[in-house]
């Protein structure tokens, strides 16, 4: 059973940047893909950013485009959001999951289920 650690998150101006990091222990070749989500008060749980290690495609919702960059050390086992240009709809809670191929949770990372999850880190970005 892998497990998640989610660190990085904090206060923020509008235009920063932060770095999210997720640490993965127990992580196995079986799973498909890894991402990031996050959720806004009131709001659900969106994708972030994911990546497919099955065929090495990396998606990014159209709203942190150009802006957000996902990456990982597997060498450290460890997943990255470097986030730029922050802006106050970025504020939430921020999750890293990992995936079993299956029905997508999010039509961001197809025939992805992501299944484990992290505590999440918050970020908050001021106005």
């Amino acid at each position: 059973q892998v497990q998640l650690v989610e660190s990085g998150g904090g206060l923020v101006q509008a235009g920063g940047s932060l770095r999210l990091s997720c640490s993965a222990s127990g992580f196995t070749s079986d799973y498909y893909g890894i991402g990031w989500f996050r959720q806004a008060p009131g709001k659900e749980r969106e994708g972030v950013s994911c990546i497919n290690f099955r065929d090495g495609s990396t998606n990014y919702a159209n709203s942190v485009k150009g802006r957000f960059t996902i990456s990982r050390d597997t060498t450290k086992n460890t997943l990255y959001l470097q986030m730029n240009s922050l802006k106050p709809d970025d504020t939430g809670v921020y999750y890293c999951a990992t995936a079993l191929p299956g029905i997508a949770t999010t039509p961001l990372c197809p025939a992805l289920t992501f299944g484990s999850w992290g505590q999440g880190t918050q970020v908050t970005v001021s106005s």
